[in-house]
């Protein structure tokens, strides 16, 4: 049990930890990147932005309501279907929505830095605009099977699906779709991208092109190092499922769980402090935004 209280704690003081840095860190993101213009019309920074009001609605309900099962034992469905049907809907098409602008902000920068005059040119705002409203769309209407497949089930009084052949899916979900595609998507554009800044001169002159790529790069390993790990736990509790496995092992596991679901929240909340470690350009600008927004909230005495 000493286990079990251990981890209920570490949901509650490292959750709030992580909503309270989530609401800044994601806040600071829409601001400079709705104020500041060659943040504005760039599309890797569009999606950026994209992805950073995902997250801030992603953190502000589903973190939320982690800290109030898991830290205060509170019934979120209280038996309501509806309730149970829309909280589905809410975990997995926020969360693919933004892997999905961080996976095109990649490849934008795999366009950017292209030596192939076609390539750059598919690097545009306007298609930004049209990609993002599509991909919104897209997950948002992949995300209405929760509507059809969940519910609060009778004996257990939980909110889950008891079809089999959805049971199949889950898995490829959680490994495939969430953490091995996006991921492997983000490593290669990555490389394709520094292969393209070592085999080109043309970055030389763009000195905020080098530091969008930075931001960019350190954005992929935050993603790995953020989702790899959940990867690997559902893979051993996959692999494992078959296996009687006495209270003392279950605790073990329920502990390493809760730590490593706990991570994956990095990819939601550390982007902005990513941007901070390895942009001079973005804390110039944060810096620039946080004091105006003083100098112009400030009334000198009469």
């Amino acid at each position: 049990m000493s286990l079990l209280r251990d981890a209920q704690q570490l949901s509650l003081y490292f959750g709030l930890s992580l909503l309270v840095f989530g609401i800044i860190g994601n806040g600071i993101n829409i601001l400079v990147f709705t104020k500041v213009r060659i943040y504005r019309i760039n599309p890797c920074t569009f999606y950026f932005l994209m992805g950073s009001i995902d997250n801030l609605f992603y953190i502000c309900l589903n973190l939320t309501i982690r800290l109030l099962t898991d830290s205060y034992g509170v019934d979120i469905y209280g038996g309501s279907d509806i309730w149970c049907k829309i909280r589905q809907f809410c975990l997995p098409v926020p969360a693919l929505i933004s892997i999905t602008f961080s996976c095109l902000a990649t490849i934008d920068q795999f366009f950017v830095t292209s030596k192939i005059n076609f390539l750059r040119n598919c690097s545009q705002i306007k298609w930004a605009h049209r990609i993002s409203i599509i991909v919104i769309i897209f997950f948002s209407l992949y995300g209405t099977h929760a509507f059809f497949l969940y519910r609060i089930l009778p004996v257990s009084q939980t909110c889950e699906s008891d079809d089999p052949a959805f049971s199949i899916y889950v898995p490829i979900y959680l490994l495939g779709v969430i953490c091995a595609i996006p991921v492997s998507i983000m490593t290669l554009f990555g490389l394709l991208t520094y292969r393209n800044i070592r085999q080109t001169i043309r970055l030389a002159e763009l000195h905020y092109d080098r530091q969008l790529i930075r931001m960019t790069l350190i954005h992929i390993a935050l993603v790995a190092i953020s989702l790899v790990p959940y990867g690997v736990t559902k893979a051993y509790a996959l692999i494992t499922s078959s296996i009687t496995k006495d209270s003392d092992q279950q605790m073990k596991e329920y502990f390493a769980t809760t730590i490593v679901t706990l991570g994956t929240y990095f990819y939601y909340v550390g982007s902005c402090y990513t941007f901070l470690l390895t942009s001079k350009r973005f804390r110039q600008k944060v810096k620039e935004q946080i004091f105006f927004c003083k100098r112009r909230n400030f009334i000198g005495p009469f």
